[in-house]
């Protein structure tokens, strides 16, 4: 019912992949996680993001922005710096490496998580092999293994078909939410809109 395409570069989608967790918890339905490359989607139709980090805003609209942030952080209980020593960061060692656990049925979800924290509350950057090989020893996972199947040709190919994907049903950017196949929303701030399209869906579910 619920599918949600990430990428971990995105503070925004940090705070949506955590916030909704327990909410589909609470109503009950799972969560098709998506992999992306943001990059990709920037690339192929939201160019203007490059331009809007050339121009940057007016000072009372930027402390406000951050503030913004952090007031979300706050409520989610999550440490978010901003911004981070590498920004933007190349994420597409760490979003096939979500794939590879995916696919072989490892602890995406863990990874992903810790990704998000070593980047947005420890300031690592998860462009570098040494930072994810961290993150896999904390895990308990083989991180040179894991690099190692991150790089083969089919993983590469299932992060670009998601990408592809992404952008054919609408989406712009991280994080983009389906909700019961066709029904589009972004980013956290649009979480309640989502809660309330689950209801929905599944109040039209029931048996007259």
């Amino acid at each position: 019912m619920i599918e949600f395409f990430f990428d971990c570069s995105s503070p925004w989608t940090y705070l949506a992949f955590h916030n909704i967790q327990p909410m589909a918890a609470e109503l009950g339905v799972p969560i098709v996680w998506c992999p992306i490359l943001v990059g990709g989607i920037f690339n192929a139709v939201n160019p203007t993001v490059y331009a809007s980090r050339q121009t940057p805003p007016p000072p009372p609209k930027a402390r406000y922005g951050a503030k913004d942030l952090q007031d979300w952080a706050r409520l989610a209980g999550l440490r978010i710096r901003m911004p981070p020593s590498v920004f933007p960061v190349n994420s597409v060692k760490a979003m096939r490496a979500c794939l590879v656990l995916q696919a072989d049925g490892g602890p995406m979800l863990d990874f992903a998580r810790a990704v998000f924290e070593a980047y947005w509350g420890d300031d690592r950057d998860i462009s570098q092999d040494a930072s994810l090989v961290d993150i896999c020893a904390r895990l308990g996972l083989d991180g040179p293994a894991l690099l190692a199947a991150q790089g083969a040709p089919a993983v590469k190919d299932r992060l670009r078909a998601n990408t592809d994907e992404v952008i054919a049903r609408g989406g712009f950017g991280s994080p983009t939410i389906f909700v019961d196949g066709a029904d589009m929303y972004f980013g956290n701030d649009r979480l309640p809109l989502v809660r309330a399209a689950v209801e929905r869906t599944k109040a039209g579910a029931q048996p007259c």
